[in-house]
């Protein structure tokens, strides 16, 4: 009995030292990737600051011409930060960015969109430059606001005119092909609607999900995605940085 009884106590023993091991081994490697992550953290932080500081030569000349159209995606609880957003668009601005798309899923920014049109000075809503075949020179940032319901609503609507088309057809059950919808048949009934809307050719991502947060999907065939972290702390830096990447890509489209 006493061998038995020394046996568990043996093998208790073991089994507590092995599971100290194993939490000891877990708590090290989370530590090691943590202090990897901040590590590279600084780095960021610090080349973004020799960015903003001019320091790097190769940041200072941007063929900004490449960049038609930019889209902003910011996270519902950032777009309350209007001194933010008006930051972000005036870097744009003085980069030379013509047109840009702000765009959060809740609309908050098109809520705010007269006191942001009046903080920047000479911007117009991106429909009315459109409307007045505006040309950018005059205007100096075209802006465009959306939200997750104005995809709704434009499928929904584009959905209803192809449906009307196909009645107009005279299509029966015996041609079904008419009932065959292309892409373009689908991007034309978008622009009928008015949601059809310029491709962005780059779309930044403010906050902490790494997605688009429901930007309109047929607007981003051949988009640059890029994360730039949380509103509160952007840096000029690193928009400086993610649009000389986009500009440095070669872009090659298929037929």
């Amino acid at each position: 009995m006493d061998f038995k009884k020394e046996t568990r106590i043996l093998y208790c023993w073991i089994a507590q030292i092995g599971n100290l091991l194993l939490r000891s081994l877990w708590r090290l490697i989370h530590v090691i990737i943590n202090l990897c992550y901040l590590t590279l953290g600084i780095a960021k932080a610090f080349e973004s600051y020799l960015i903003s500081w001019g320091i790097l030569r190769r940041y200072k000349s941007l063929q900004v011409a490449k960049l038609r159209y930019l889209a902003i995606v910011v996270e519902s609880k950032d777009a309350c930060q209007t001194s933010k957003i008006i930051e972000l668009l005036q870097w744009l601005a003085d980069v030379g960015v013509k047109h840009v798309c702000l765009y959060d899923m809740e609309g908050i920014l098109k809520k705010s969109k007269d006191f942001i049109l009046e903080e920047l000075d000479g911007a117009i809503l991106f429909g009315e430059a459109y409307e007045n075949n505006e040309v950018p020179d005059q205007a100096h940032m075209t802006l465009e606001f959306a939200s997750f319901s104005d995809g709704k609503e434009a499928v929904a609507k584009a959905a209803n005119v192809l449906f009307m088309k196909y009645l107009k057809s005279g299509a029966t059950d015996q041609n079904q092909e008419e009932a065959i919808f292309t892409e373009s048949q689908m991007a034309e009934a978008l622009k009928t609607v008015g949601s059809g809307g310029p491709e962005p050719d780059l779309l930044l991502v403010y906050g902490p999900a790494r997605c688009h947060l429901g930007f309109p999907a047929w607007r981003m065939r051949y988009t640059e995605i890029i994360h730039m972290g949380p509103l509160k702390s952007m840096k000029y830096g690193s928009l400086i940085k993610a649009i000389y990447k986009f500009t440095m890509v070669r872009q090659n489209y298929g037929k």
